[in-house]
């Protein structure tokens, strides 16, 4: 890995992307609806997209900018294999952030005539999207009784000039908002687009409710976040962000949002859902919009990687066996979970099945293998179950438990758990299950062994 210092704003880390060919610029004049997405999708992975000028637009979308696990480390300054501990120590150790009065997000200030479509190139993503998204927004709201924030990623559909519809899940943003609605009042929230990896991994936390996420975005960049205080309300954001949305979650009103294009790769579907008012927008001077396609590799990721990091410390308060665990992409980084676990007693393994359930509901089926096993390679894993598994001995299955909402298998989020104990028994003879190995293999240099541009008739004489 080449420079590892932490990165603290999106600018930056589109220069340190720049700088080793890992950030790809489209054609000027992309289209908004469909086609950047397009282009998003078949790079996912490889490179981010920057596209000037999309649509006609006189701004810039970027796409892809996580969309690593590699490259999230790089952008905190720690090795990949560090990711989860350090996310781990940056929840449990936030850094209180630093006020500012100025800042690069509120260069520019709108307050009247405002016009969301016309400020800022929103795409059209998936075929089936009810319209422009925001989809790479933190939703910051401000608790009404204690001052305390909250930051989420929320999709928000545009749906008017200055009216956003949004999904409020039923966490700590719908906390919030039930209090000020209580009281006939709106929810003061800041919809902010263009942030470091800092802040998008920050927002993904799972943590008790009165806890700052922007907090957490410090402890994971090495140093308190500058914000400023927004100019409509008393929100604090990011003063490195690229686009700040002031505005309200009004009180009693309920409009039609969605369908959008998800992370389980499918729908979610239409309903009468939240709506924000918009009272401000602040920018940057030619400000960058981020856009997350549903179900890539950039939404599955910030969703996989605070998961791993709660669901492990979750588990290790009972099971200090418990070494690793990773969220696979295939089962889109929320439902399919592996554990690896150092076993001592018999038994233990479906103890651990267990716990993995109950440290988050959206996991649907967990697999829990050896320290021999690498839980980062979906064929180990399958390995393990093919020949350490027997489903008469080692299955465990959970009737109507509380699940994910979006898995569309699911009764109205009511499904069942899976889960498979393939480790070895304790009492299993040394060489039963003894991996094979040919011994050297690892240690051989095959630039100095194999030849390449040799006729095999001129070696073999033939």
């Amino acid at each position: 890995m080449g420079d590892v210092r932490p990165v603290r704003s999106l600018r930056e880390w589109l220069d340190r992307l720049a700088s080793d060919g890992r950030l790809g610029i489209a054609r000027p004049g992309i289209g908004l609806r469909h086609e950047a997405a397009a282009i998003a999708n078949r790079m996912d992975g490889r490179r981010a997209t920057l596209f000037p000028q999309p649509g006609g637009h006189p701004g810039v979308v970027v796409s892809g900018l996580v969309s690593s696990r590699s490259w999230m480390a790089e952008a905190f300054g720690v090795t990949e294999d560090r990711l989860i501990a350090h996310y781990q120590r940056s929840a449990a150790e936030p850094l209180p952030w630093r006020e500012r009065e100025t800042g690069p997000a509120q260069e520019v200030v709108h307050c009247e005539g405002i016009d969301v479509l016309e400020l800022f190139p929103v795409p059209t993503m998936n075929e089936h999207d009810s319209g422009p998204y925001i989809s790479a927004g933190l939703m910051i709201s401000r608790d009404p009784e204690s001052g305390v924030q909250n930051v989420a990623i929320l999709r928000c559909q545009v749906s008017g000039p200055d009216r956003i519809g949004v999904l409020v899940l039923p966490r700590h943003t719908d906390n919030f908002f039930r209090k000020a609605e209580a009281s006939g009042t709106g929810l003061e929230v800041a919809l902010v687009i263009g942030v470091d990896p800092a802040c998008l991994l920050a927002s993904q936390a799972i943590v008790p409710l009165g806890r700052d996420e922007l907090e957490i975005a410090g402890a994971l960049s090495g140093a308190p976040l500058d914000v400023l205080k927004c100019v409509s309300n008393d929100v604090r954001v990011p003063a490195e962000a690229e686009i700040v949305i002031e505005g309200r979650l009004l009180p009693t009103v309920r409009e039609p949002e969605g369908p959008f294009g998800e992370f389980p790769q499918y729908y979610g579907e239409r309903a009468d859902r939240h709506v924000m008012q918009v009272d401000a927008v602040t920018h940057r001077t030619n400000p960058i919009f981020h856009m997350i396609v549903g179900g890539g590799l950039e939404h599955l990721l910030l969703g996989a990687i605070p998961r791993e990091a709660t669901i492990l410390a979750t588990l290790q308060r009972s099971f200090p066996g418990v070494e690793d665990v990773h969220l696979s992409l295939g089962g889109v980084g929320r439902y399919h979970l592996y554990v690896k676990l150092r076993k001592t007693q018999d038994g233990e393994g479906k103890n651990v099945l267990l716990g993995a359930f109950a440290a988050h509901y959206d996991i649907k089926h967990a697999v829990v293998v050896d320290t021999d096993v690498d839980i980062h390679d979906p064929q180990e894993v399958e390995w393990a179950v093919a020949t350490r598994f027997q489903a008469d001995r080692d299955l465990v299955i959970i009737h109507n438990a509380q699940s994910s909402k979006l898995d569309p298998s699911t009764d109205k989020g009511v499904g069942a758990k899976m889960g498979l104990d393939a480790t070895i028994p304790l009492a299993a003879p040394e060489m039963k299950f003894k991996r094979i190995r040919v011994p050297g293999e690892a240690e051989v240099d095959l630039n100095a062994v194999i030849s390449s541009g040799v006729a095999w008739r001129e070696v073999h004489g033939a």
